[in-house]
């Protein structure tokens, strides 16, 4: 199946008021996309109205959010349990670092019903940091039984090589990165991106970004589900163990 796993909605502050769930999931099914995730910065407030719609888009939802830890370095935390999800969300909440947004300056910070209806907004500016350094914040989602996949690793912003210079191993289910293979942006030489493997996303924040880097996940919905109304995670992890691999 065609996955992406980075997409914002408009509770990013950096993202497209148009991008509701809803619409997410129209393009994205527009698009070919059979699997999708939601991960709007340090927040999960979306997730809820995305699990009620995304089967009448033939999608099937994966939860979550793009952390940012104390090193400023982006991270996709993943979850197939809506609950399990939501449940990191207030945590992570609770340790952001609590500096209001300011709208008009930095944009609007909303969720959403299933019709589009503003429910909320949320205070605190998303784009900071979280107190979870990038050593610890793999076991504590794998606490709340998700996975973590280091975002954009090749891009000169807020990723592992921009930030501590090289990619760190970890607990990681797979590396993101804008293009395979490989390749430091500075001077386009291989990154080393050990064992882990690889996919492609496409950080959607506007409506003409979704879809534009998907990737292939070897499972079929049938395998993913399993009868069951939300993905199983340990075939989730299977599945992505099967993608190739980066360097050694």
């Amino acid at each position: 199946m065609l996955a992406d796993l980075h997409n914002h909605s408009c509770l990013s502050p950096c993202g497209s008021l148009e991008l509701s769930p809803r619409h997410i999931l129209e393009t994205g099914a527009a698009r070919g996309l059979k699997l999708m995730a939601l991960t709007d910065h340090n927040s999960s407030l979306n997730c809820p109205t995305f699990a009620k719609l995304s089967y009448q888009y033939g999608i099937i939802p994966i939860f979550g959010m793009e952390a940012a830890t104390s090193e400023e370095v982006h991270v996709l935390c993943l979850f197939t349990n809506l609950e399990a999800c939501m449940d990191f969300n207030e945590y992570a909440y609770s340790i952001l670092t609590p500096y209001l947004n300011n709208p008009e300056k930095a944009g609007d910070q909303v969720y959403v019903d299933e019709d589009d209806n503003i429910l909320g907004k949320v205070d605190y500016y998303l784009l900071n940091p979280i107190s979870l350094s990038i050593n610890e914040i793999g076991e504590k989602v794998h606490e709340y039984n998700g996975i973590v996949i280091p975002a954009h690793v090749d891009r000169p912003a807020f990723s592992m090589t921009s930030q501590l210079g090289v990619v760190i191993e970890g607990p990681w289910a797979a590396i993101e990165c804008v293009r395979i293979p490989v390749l430091n942006y500075y001077d386009k030489t291989p990154l080393n991106t050990y064992h882990y493997p690889l996919i492609t996303s496409s950080d959607a924040h506007y409506e003409e970004h979704i879809g534009r880097r998907p990737f292939e996940l070897d499972v079929s919905a049938d395998e993913l589900l399993g009868g069951r109304t939300e993905a199983d995670m340990d075939v989730f992890k299977r599945a992505l163990s099967k993608r190739p691999k980066g360097s050694i």
